[in-house]
């Protein structure tokens, strides 16, 4: 039996591999912002909707409070229900670890790409 090649599973290349070609890193960053984008819209449709149905607010506030809390703004108007102020409690702590995580999944190919040029490892070590 042979074993799998796990590479090809790889989501970005590991130091002992050459750098990626400048047009195929744009590719995987346009995957990442995409998958970013996508979670921003998953946590704004949730909090629009919560806000919406549990806390009483008309679409655009809550539209608006969704994106504000989400950002780590803040709140914009005041909760009068208890299951409002629960909702916005819960979808606040949510927000502050979405906000960290879709701002981490965006800048890690960028980040990975410096740190692998800075670390990529030579063929010729008569270079150093």
């Amino acid at each position: 039996m042979t074993k799998p090649n796990n590479s090809s599973k790889r989501i970005l290349e590991n130091k002992k591999q050459k750098v990626l070609s400048f047009p195929s890193f744009l590719i995987r960053v346009s995957r990442f912002a995409l998958f970013a984008f996508s979670l921003v819209v998953v946590s704004v449709s949730i909090g629009t909707f919560g806000y919406r149905f549990l806390a009483d607010l008309s679409w655009v506030d809550s539209f608006y409070m969704a994106c504000m809390i989400l950002t780590g703004m803040g709140p914009i108007t005041e909760m009068k229900t208890d299951v409002g102020k629960l909702f916005s409690s819960f979808y606040a702590l949510y927000s502050g670890v979405a906000f960290l995580s879709i701002t981490a999944v965006f800048f890690a190919p960028i980040i990975h790409r410096l740190l692998h040029i800075l670390h990529v490892e030579d063929s010729n070590p008569e270079n150093f």
